[in-house]
């Protein structure tokens, strides 16, 4: 614990980021209050029960384990206790047009799989992922701890070595294409970047860290669900002196000079030194702040770059489904089409590509005895409107993509349903557009070049989560709640 003050940091949310900011600053001796708008904390980490099922709400892939053990190690604390990992094996399943293919835990496998499909490959991705290690150690390690205020924190000679290093001036789909031909394998390659952000040809070659994430470090899987992970996130927070308040929808705030002196919710007004805003910031910039405050405007928001929103739907079965694994990608269509139809001529997919989650296939606490849970999920252009009857269109596509896959007719079998998309993102969230993950990884919005972390025109407040540095996912949205507390830290004191 760090010296005693009786400094008071309020923190607008509590997703990975505000739960991670929170427990940072109460380390540090801060009073911290976190206000949460939902009547549950977690954010997009959240689950929810029906039926006797337990669906996470969100986040489904547990890459990147260290992080999550780093970050409760500094508390003294680890993973293990409270909860438990499994590395998955196979990590997913990908269905293609005329066949399956598993994407092994066992590196030797994958090699073998990749020269099965094209000679040499197997070698290619040694080469590749070698790589991609490197830019995991360098981008993890130097660049991602950064607050990236401005270019200066990256013109250090090393740094800027580093930076052509892990090609963050190449782009993904060249950079894979110096590697394999196989369009399979390019499409098994790219399938991070579609479902985190952007076309494969914007995003900056850096992002192949990604594959060495999933290829080399693994799929895990904590036992209970991936809300376990905002949960004991939670409990730290509580363990030390947090105090988390649901129900608390934020409304605005009470200046003096340029400091925010306390944050109005819809029953209180609370005041305290210092504001970390988690939660979407754009809401908080152009809806809770005076004009006077922001330091973009809407015409600079408009120009950004939105990752993708998501389709998801939640569903209950009162069977079992064969063929299926934990992860499974349903790549049957044309992977540059679905992208277009994200990215540069926004519509609803006519073909799409589908992620399809089944946990149960692993915990038996996520669904009643011999009844299957399912998350289904398309990648979908943000800010788009639904059109009467479409989720039951695409309910329908996916339910035929499982039949032709497994031989299943689900449709008789589903005893739970719940669809998720846009309008829920923007009313659960105030997510911009509806967005599902924040900012594109494109190279114009990387490091310094995202929306800042601190505000130019008030000293006290201070942005974390998606749309701010590192970037959008669980482990980026963790580590930007630790840097917004260690920042905070030297304001306040």
């Amino acid at each position: 614990m760090g010296e005693n003050k009786t400094k008071h940091i309020g923190v607008i949310g509590s997703g990975f980021s505000g739960l991670a900011a929170a427990c940072s600053l109460a380390q540090k001796g801060y009073k911290v209050t976190i206000l949460e708008k939902n009547e549950k904390a977690g954010g997009r980490g959240r689950s929810f029960s029906a039926n006797g099922f337990t669906f996470d709400m969100g986040p489904s892939w547990y890459w990147m384990p260290e992080i999550m053990e780093n970050f409760f190690r500094s508390f003294g604390k680890s993973t293990q206790d409270y909860y438990q990992l499994k590395r998955l094996d196979p990590g997913y399943r990908v269905f293609l047009k005329d066949n399956a293919l598993d994407i092994s835990a066992q590196f030797e496998k994958i090699k073998e799989l990749f020269e099965s499909i094209e000679q040499g490959a197997g070698e290619a991705l040694e080469r590749f992922l070698k790589e991609a290690e490197n830019k995991y150690s360098t981008g993890m390690g130097k660049f991602v701890h950064k607050p990236s205020h401005s270019f200066i924190e990256f013109a250090e000679w090393d740094l800027m070595k580093a930076l052509f290093q892990i090609q963050l001036f190449t782009n993904m789909r060249s950079h894979l294409k110096s590697y394999f031909k196989n369009p399979i394998l390019l499409q098994l390659l790219e399938f991070p970047v579609l479902f985190l952000g952007a076309q494969p040809s914007k995003t900056p070659a850096l992002y192949s860290l990604m594959n060495h994430a999933d290829l080399k470090l693994g799929t895990w899987y904590p036992i209970g669900g991936m809300a376990r992970i905002p949960e004991a996130m939670i409990e730290l927070a509580l363990s030390l002196g947090v105090e988390i308040q649901t129900d608390q929808n934020v409304q605005g705030f009470e200046f003096d000079d340029d400091n925010i002196t306390a944050i109005i919710t819809n029953t209180q007004t609370l005041k305290i030194d210092g504001v970390i805003a988690s939660a979407d910031y754009h809401h908080v910039e152009q809806s809770l702040l005076p004009k006077k405050f922001r330091q973009y405007d809407e015409a600079y928001w408009s120009s950004r770059t939105m990752s993708p929103s998501s389709l998801i739907f939640y569903v209950g079965l009162d069977t079992m489904v064969p063929g299926l694994e934990h992860h499974n990608l349903f790549f049957e269509s044309s992977f540059d089409k679905h992208a277009e139809e994200i990215y540069v001529n926004p519509q609803w997919p006519s073909q799409p590509l589908f992620y399809l989650c089944c946990p149960s296939k692993t915990d038996d606490s996520v669904a009643p005895q011999n009844h299957e849970n399912l998350f289904f999920l398309i990648p979908v252009a943000p800010d788009l409107a639904s059109e009467e009857n479409l989720r039951d269109r695409y309910w329908d596509l996916l339910c035929e993509a499982v039949m032709r896959k497994t031989g299943m007719d689900i449709k008789p079998h589903v005893v739970y349903k719940r669809s998720f998309a846009h309008e829920e993102f923007v009313s659960e969230y105030n997510s911009y557009k509806g967005n599902a993950y924040g900012l594109a990884n494109t190279l114009r919005q990387t490091a310094f070049l995202k929306p800042k972390m601190k505000s130019s025109k008030l000293n006290n407040l201070f942005y974390a989560g998606q749309l701010t540095v590192p970037g959008p996912g669980m482990p980026p949205g963790i580590i930007s709640g630790q840097l917004a507390a260690n920042e905070i830290a030297k304001i306040i004191k």
